[in-house]
C-alpha cells in the first residue's frame, strides 16, 4: 500500500508538507504543492480516512437514524438528505433502529467518532433515549420526534394541522360517516394524526369518530379494507394515517367488489410518488418529504459549520397541504411535478 511516507520520498519534501498541501492546510509555495499533487496522482495514492480525520478534526460524514428503511417514505427522506449532503461534500451513514429505544441508542453509539453530525428520527419515543448515547458536543438534528426536554432542534411535519385539513376537507365533499386507519401505537406522528382527525370531527354534526387500528404498512391497511369491506353499514370515507396503508386498503376494497370513492371515499396522508399513480389517484396530505430532508441536512450542516448555540432549542413545523384527486371524488390532477 502507498504511504503518505512514499509520496513525500517521490516529491522530495517532508511528510509535514505532504500532509499541509494534501489537507490544503498551513502555507506550501505553488511549485511545491504541485510536486506533491503530482507525486500523489503517480503513485495513486489515498489519504488514509481516518488519519486524515484527526489531522483536520472533521470526518465530513453525517449520521441518519431511522426507525425503518423499508418504503417510499424513508427512500425520499433519504434522496432529500443525499441531496443536500453532496451539494455539501458530505458523505452519510444510514442505519435502523427497527422502532427499538435500545437498537437505536447502540446505533448512535455506532456512529459516534465517525461523524460530525447526526440526524435522527425516534419517533415512538421521547428523544430523551439518545441523551445518554449522543456526545453533547455533536450538533444533532430531530425529525418527527416528541422533543420533550427540548434538547435538540427538531424538525416536524403539521400532522396534526394536514389531519385536521383533510378532514375537513372530506366533511366539505359531504361525507358524514368518516373512519380514520391510524399509524403504529405509541408513534408521536400517528397520534398527532388522530388528534387532529378527532378536532376536525369535534362539533361538525358527522358521525362520531371510530378508530381502526394500523401500523402504517399496506398489510395493516389490507386488513382493516377487508374489515370495513364486510360492514353491514360502511363508512362514506376512509382517512389512512399514511399512503401505504391507503394503498392496502383500495386493493381490499377493490377485490370486494366496491369501488372508490363511488361505493368509498379514500384519502392517506404524505403524498409518496406512488400516490398519484394509483387508480383512481390517491387524495392525500403532501407533507414534502424529500424537502424535510434537504431542510433537515441544512439545518445541521449550520450547527455544524458555526457551532453557535443560537437555534439549538428552536422547532421549526414543515406545513402539510391538501392534494384532491378522484379517491375522493375530486377531479383528477394534471401534475407535472
Amino acid at each position: 500500500m502507498v504511504t503518505i511516507r512514499d509520496v513525500a520520498k517521490k516529491a522530495r519534501v517532508s511528510i509535514a508538507t505532504v500532509s499541509r498541501a494534501l489537507n490544503n492546510t498551513g502555507t506550501v509555495r505553488p511549485e511545491i504543492c504541485e510536486r506533491v499533487l503530482d507525486a500523489a496522482r503517480k503513485l495513486r495514492y489515498t489519504p488514509h480516512g481516518g488519519a486524515r480525520s484527526l489531522i483536520v478534526g472533521r470526518t465530513h460524514t453525517i449520521g441518519l437514524l431511522l426507525p425503518d428503511l423499508h418504503g417510499e417514505y424513508f427512500s425520499e427522506l433519504i434522496r432529500g438528505v443525499d441531496r443536500a449532503a453532496r451539494g455539501r461534500g458530505l458523505h452519510l451513514l444510514v442505519s435502523s433502529s427497527h422502532g427499538s429505544s435500545s437498537e437505536a441508542t447502540n446505533a448512535v453509539r455506532a456512529l459516534n467518532g465517525r461523524i460530525d453530525g447526526l440526524l435522527a428520527m425516534v419517533p415512538g419515543e421521547d428523544a430523551g433515549i439518545l441523551q445518554a448515547a449522543v456526545p453533547h458536543a455533536l450538533p444533532t438534528v430531530l425529525l418527527n420526534s416528541r422533543n420533550m426536554n427540548t434538547e435538540y432542534p427538531t424538525l416536524l411535519v403539521d400532522d396534526f394541522g394536514g389531519a385536521r385539513a383533510m378532514v375537513h376537507h372530506l366533511l366539505e365533499r359531504g361525507y358524514r360517516r368518516i373512519v380514520h386507519l391510524r399509524g403504529a401505537e405509541g408513534n408521536f406522528q400517528a397520534e398527532e394524526r388522530v388528534r387532529g382527525y378527532r378536532a376536525a370531527l369535534r362539533g361538525s354534526g358527522a358521525a362520531a369518530p371510530v378508530v381502526i387500528e394500523g401500523d402504517f404498512t399496506e398489510e395493516s391497511g389490507y386488513r382493516a379494507g377487508k374489515l370495513l369491506a364486510a360492514q353491514s353499514e360502511r363508512p362514506d370515507a376512509v382517512f389512512a394515517a399514511n399512503d401505504m396503508m391507503a394503498v392496502g386498503c383500495l386493493v381490499a376494497l377493490r377485490e370486494a367488489g366496491l369501488r372508490v370513492p363511488q361505493h368509498m371515499a379514500l384519502a392517506g396522508f404524505d403524498d409518496i410518488p406512488l400516490a398519484r399513480f394509483l387508480t383512481p389517484p390517491l387524495t392525500t396530505a403532501r407533507a414534502d418529504i424529500a424537502a424535510l430532508g434537504l431542510r433537515a441536512l441544512e439545518r445541521l450542516a449550520g450547527l455544524i459549520d458555526t457551532k453557535s448555540p443560537d437555534s439549538q432549542h428552536a422547532t421549526e413545523r414543515l406545513a402539510v397541504t391538501i392534494v384532491v384527486r378522484a379517491s375522493c371524488g375530486g377531479a383528477p390532477l394534471t401534475e407535472s411535478s
